[in-house]
């Protein structure tokens, strides 16, 4: 297994370029984190200098896991929810270079962000995840329950449709 560290990501040209070319390279992959294939370079740039705004507003967290230098998984934590809801947070934007996979990172990844809900006064995390080749096993493995299954969500980037699956999970003290 590789060592890699997990950190909160700013706003700079090189975090923006690398995690552009982690989102190019999941949605060719078939990832299904809500773009289409192509993804064009620009689009992939405007998507993470607005979500990297979000960050520095405090209405999000972008985490990180470094190999080194290199970039090579995120994770989105959402805590700007509508004011009803002040006691959750949400999952989104998980993603590993496929060089990278099935080397503990998304766990890892997942554990961090868990963590800094927790710390943020979160007691339940939501999330969801494509039906066709999503990340049900590693939400699972993590102890989030699954509500259930809407068919026919969204486009997979290649064409043709999806479900998704939406998960919850009771965190901190609530989990006790």
């Amino acid at each position: 297994m590789s060592h890699f560290v997990i950190k909160p990501l700013e706003d700079a040209p090189e975090i923006r370029s690398a995690l552009s070319e982690l989102l190019i390279e999941t949605v060719a992959s078939g990832g299904s984190v809500s773009f289409m294939h192509p993804l064009a370079l620009n689009d992939a740039e405007a998507f993470w200098q607005d979500s990297l705004g979000a960050a520095a507003r405090g209405e999000r967290i972008v985490l990180g896991a470094f190999d080194g230098d290199n970039l090579i998984g995120t994770v989105t934590l959402l805590l700007k929810l509508p004011p009803n809801q002040p006691h959750r947070a949400e999952i989104a934007k998980m993603m590993t270079r496929l060089s990278h996979r099935h080397r503990g990172v998304a766990t890892a990844l997942l554990r961090a962000a868990e963590a800094l809900a927790i710390a943020h006064g979160r007691a339940l995390l939501v999330l969801d995840t494509a039906v066709d080749d999503g990340a049900a096993p590693l939400y699972e493995r993590s102890g989030f329950q699954l509500s259930g299954i809407i068919p026919d969500y969204a486009l997979k980037p290649h064409g043709g449709l999806t479900g998704t699956m939406i998960y919850w999970k009771r965190i901190g003290a609530a989990a006790a």
